[in-house]
Order: structure tokens, then sequence, then C-alpha cells
């Protein structure tokens, strides 16, 4: 399977979870509690991965499986990085606005470019830095709505926390991505088994975080395991199945591609929600949309394509050691 057909269908799955979570709505609510969306979908992508394992297991070469647990205690810190990104996103909502956080969201394109040089000792060329600085900046001029007063004031009306937790929140879920990339890549285990490893700790933790809920509202609506089913229906079952093959799709590339692909797959999937509410949700279109489409498109053709089609190497410059070879052979034949 070519990592590209796997990019592809990771954007176009990205791009429908929010339309599928907005379709899912009812008068402008959830009729379902939202929280055991995650853990539905921890579940799926467990007993999709166990299944496809035990299919492994069952063909003449075995699969390779470490099972020592120097390796597998390893695999909660992904789970619990994303625990901290989370609260940490909370923090951040209670100092800047909705639009301020969008924005500074972003950050994570260029930290994961960061965090993927530093710990992965991945070299990029200066032409795909430039190209993940060009893919910050698109997805940052597709998400401002106008150029107002109003506008600009709340973008820099924020207090100093605000945006040390917006980095830190970025830096939290760049190192998420590059940390799942090391676990998957530092042997040659089966991906089913790492999945296996990965989304049983993902499941656990966020079981804890559904008793954490109970316990905050003193168990009003009861146990989460009583109520765990209630409001769903045939959209909120998409929602759930649409997040976990996601995350099947976003293991097999830090298995076999990289961050920073999954990075433009989820860029270029914000981009194409964009342009999907337009015909859906009565979305109006803005200029700083088309140009954020534009820029990230130069960013894709900067990053992926081969050095020579972006680099022209004048032709006289090849030609002018063959005329001064012209040129010598006269002078000696005259003399």
């Amino acid at each position: 399977m070519q990592w590209y057909f796997v990019a592809t269908l990771l954007t176009i799955l990205t791009s429908s979870q929010g339309i599928l979570t907005t379709l899912s709505q009812s008068n402008g609510g959830y009729k379902y509690d939202y929280a055991t969306v995650p853990f539905l979908a921890e579940v799926f992508k467990l007993v999709v991965s166990s299944i496809l394992l035990w299919r492994e297991l069952r063909m003449p070469s075995s699969p390779k499986m470490t099972t020592e647990w120097r390796s597998v205690r390893l695999f909660p810190i992904p789970s619990i990085i994303y625990l901290v990104h989370n609260n940490v996103q909370f923090a951040t909502l209670t100092y800047v606005d909705t639009s301020t956080y969008q924005i500074m969201g972003n950050l994570k394109i260029v930290t994961t470019g960061i965090l993927f040089r530093l710990f992965l000792r991945r070299r990029l060329s200066m032409l795909q830095w430039m190209a993940i600085v060009l893919l910050a900046v698109g997805t940052t001029t597709s998400q401002v709505k106008g150029c107002g007063e109003a506008l600009c004031d709340s973008l820099f009306a924020a207090p100093i926390q605000g945006y040390l937790l917006g980095v830190l929140s970025a830096c939290l879920s760049a190192l998420a991505g590059v940390y799942t990339e090391f676990l998957m890549k530092k042997n040659n285990d089966s991906l089913y088994w790492q999945n296996v490893q990965l989304y049983t700790f993902g499941a656990i933790f966020n079981m804890f975080r559904l008793l954490l809920d109970d316990f905050r509202g003193g168990f009003e609506k009861g146990p989460w395991w009583q109520r765990l089913f209630d409001g769903y229906n045939i959209t909120t079952w998409m929602v759930v199945f649409n997040l976990g093959s996601t995350g099947l799709l976003v293991s097999w590339l830090m298995k076999y591609a990289d961050n920073i692909i999954k990075v433009y797959s989820t860029s270029m999937a914000m981009l194409l929600t964009m342009v999907l509410s337009v015909y859906l949700f009565n979305f109006k279109p803005t200029l700083q949309l088309f140009l954020g489409i534009i820029i990230c498109m130069m960013s894709l053709h900067m990053y992926f394509a081969p050095p020579g089609m972006l680099v022209d190497i004048p032709s006289t410059a090849k030609a002018a050691p063959d005329s001064l070879r012209e040129v010598s052979v006269e002078r000696r034949t005259d003399s």
C-alpha cells in the first residue's frame, strides 16, 4: 500500500469527521455524551487490530512480537501526553478566545518539524523547511475571517499566559505524534501488535476520564457504562467509526511513512472541510480561504516535488564549456 493513497484517505476521513460531528448535533447540542465517542473509537481500533493480529498469527510466518516489559511500558506514554495536552487546551481557552486558539494551533505544524528533526534525527532540506512554514501560514490565512480592527485586537489582547499555554499545547501535540512514530519504528514488531498495545492503554485512559467526569458530576446521571449508548443514532456511530478508522490510518503512516505526511494530510483536511461546508452548511467562502488554499498547494509542491522540478539550471551554463572547446579548436587550426 502506497503512502500517498493512505494519506489521501486520511485527508478525506479527517475532513468528514467535523462534518459528521456537526450533523450528529440536535438543536445545536448533543443528545449523547460526547466523551464516550473517543472511548468507543479506541475500543473499535483495539478490536480491529486484534482481529488483524489474530489473522497474522495464523499465517505460516508468525509476526515479530516483543513482549518484554521494557518495551510494553513505553506505550502508555502517548496516552499520558494526550491527557496532559487536553488539560492544557482547556486552560488555554480560559485566556484566549476560540478564533485565537485555532490560529495558535497551527504552531503544531512548525513544532512537529522541529521535534521531527531533534528527536528522530531526520534531516530536512531548506526548501522543505520553507514548505512547512508556508503550510502554517496557509492554514492560518484560511482561518482569518477578516481584517477588521476588532479581530486584530482580539488576536493580540490575550494575557501572556494564554500565548505561553498555546505554545505548550502545540509542543505537546507535536511531541505525542513524534513519540508515537518513535514507538512504531523502534523495532520490526508487527504493526497490529503495536496497535493492540497502544489502543489498550488508550481505552484504559479514556475509561478513567469517563469515571473522573462521573466523580466531578456526583454521579447525577448515573455511572458512565449505564448511559454509554444513550442518544446514539446512525450518524453518531458513523462519527465513532470514522474517528477509529482515522486512528488506524495514522498508525500506518507512523509505521511506514512519517509525521510530516500526517501533518500535511490533516492540514489539507481542514481546508477540504471548509470547502465542503460551503455546499453543506451555507458557509460563505472568503478571500482568505482561497489565498490559504493557494499557499498550502504551493507548500505541498515544495515539500514533495523532486528538487529538479523546483530549481531550474540555465541551459546557457551547460553550453558554455562546449563553446569554449570549439574556440580552442579553431585557434589551433589557424596556427
